[in-house]
């Protein structure tokens, strides 16, 4: 089967990205819409560990190439950052529960990568050209608060400010975090406005792995072992 590809732009043209609808976290954003696809082709083996991850390896190694089922207009945001912040029209409805479960799945699989890539890599990161970028532990701290203070509300969880810093912390929140997910999807709680509960789920994955390939990225760990 082919990889069930959308494409977004943004609605001056600045930017674009692609995204797997079906493999939460696999987004890659660039200036063109080609070079997005293109950008999003060459992290297929980044992404890789997540499936294996959430014991989904054999169905991504035998996946075809990318089939844009999708070619939409997204918001501002989209332009500015070359990142999807809206749903497409696959992301619309309730899951049944072997999409639920396997999205999951596949979240759960980014977080532990997140937290792999958190523990090997140098504390101090690569700068930019101009000398700017964050350290991994604000990279870190970043990550878990957009989760944990922001996206996770749009499901009606709340949690204290920087309550999912700690280890336990974090592990609370990942569990109430799923459990809120499913009851939502079970039709609890106050209705998202603009976003739905897949996109909601594909946004986390993204943040998450955005943020773990950015310390790979940027690890000095080689150098300063050379």
């Amino acid at each position: 089967m082919p990889v069930r590809t959308v494409l977004e732009r943004g609605p001056k043209g600045k930017k674009a990205v692609a995204f797997a609808i079906d493999w939460p976290g696999w987004s890659r954003g660039a200036k063109a819409p080609d070079l997005a696809l293109a950008t999003l082709e060459s992290y297929r083996r980044r992404y890789r560990p997540i499936a294996l991850a959430a014991g989904m390896a054999d169905e991504f190694d035998t996946a075809g190439p990318l089939d844009v089922i999708e070619d939409r207009i997204g918001t501002g945001s989209t332009d500015f950052w070359g990142i999807s912040f809206s749903p497409s029209s696959f992301e619309q409805g309730q899951m049944d529960d072997t999409e639920i479960d396997r999205k999951i799945n596949l979240l759960r699989a980014s977080w532990a990568f997140f937290d792999s890539v958190a523990a090997r890599v140098s504390a101090e990161m690569r700068k930019g050209p101009r000398g700017g970028g964050r350290d991994r532990d604000r990279i870190i701290r970043h990550t878990i608060r957009t989760e944990s203070e922001d996206f996770a509300k749009r499901v009606g969880l709340r949690i204290p400010e920087g309550g999912a810093l700690t280890p336990d912390g974090l592990v609370a929140h990942r569990e109430s975090y799923v459990a809120a997910i499913r009851a939502y999807n079970g039709g609890e709680g106050r209705r998202m406005v603009s976003w739905t509960l897949p996109f909601l789920i594909r946004h986390s994955a993204f943040h998450v792995m955005d943020h773990a390939w950015e310390m790979e990225d940027k690890d000095l760990s080689a150098e300063a072992q050379a």
